[in-house]
């Protein structure tokens, strides 16, 4: 069976409520978790276990909302990534904000700031928002030509640095510039051809 066929099959039977299946799919996503998780904690002060943290935080979010189908066009690995990044951006984000609070003087005199609202709106994301962000980032994709340009717009979602990315290409970090700006015209509808 194909990997993405074997990951498509966990998705279906974590759906159907097979808890099982979740140490497969964790072992095959935690570590890509971690790694996105450190790159966008990267501007915050943390300690090594926050990535892990975010990282596990996200997975449980995920199992739960699988469980309960409320990911209703999760079909197979490329969704299930797109998912798990979002879920892994936003606890990190919600890790950042939570530290720099720690920071802040007391919240409790605040008569409505971030904990207010994060108590109000939730801190998971929606599913349907889930499923609509997944969506709209696939015909995104959809509109990048060459698989380097989508190599590119995935790594600068998952938070690397475009130097990271360049030495992943083994490109210039100049070269990637130019590469974001035509994934940014062209996700704009510009044609990014006729102005290189």
């Amino acid at each position: 069976m194909s990997s993405d066929g074997s990951v498509t099959s966990w998705i279906r039977a974590l759906s159907a409520g097979d808890d099982a299946v979740a140490q497969n799919l964790w072992e095959r996503y935690f570590q890509r978790m971690v790694q996105l998780a450190r790159n966008k904690l990267r501007a915050s002060v943390s300690r090594a276990a926050d990535e892990e943290d975010v990282a596990l935080s996200a997975f449980h979010s995920f199992c739960q909302a699988a469980t309960a189908h409320r990911f209703p066009r999760l079909a197979n690995r490329d969704d299930l990534w797109q998912v798990l990044v979002m879920l892994t951006a936003r606890k990190a984000l919600d890790q950042r904000k939570y530290d720099s609070r720690k920071k802040r003087a007391d919240t409790s005199t605040r008569p409505l700031d971030d904990v207010a609202l994060d108590t109000i709106i939730g801190t998971d994301p929606d599913p349907a928002f889930a499923a609509l962000v997944a969506d709209e980032f696939r015909m995104l994709l959809e509109r990048l030509d060459s698989a380097e340009l989508r190599q590119i717009a995935l790594r600068k979602l998952e938070g690397f640095t475009n130097e990271e990315i360049a030495a992943e290409l083994n490109c210039t970090v100049r070269t990637v510039g130019r590469r974001l700006a035509m994934i940014r015209d062209l996700w704009e509808g510009k044609d990014a051809r006729a102005e290189s």
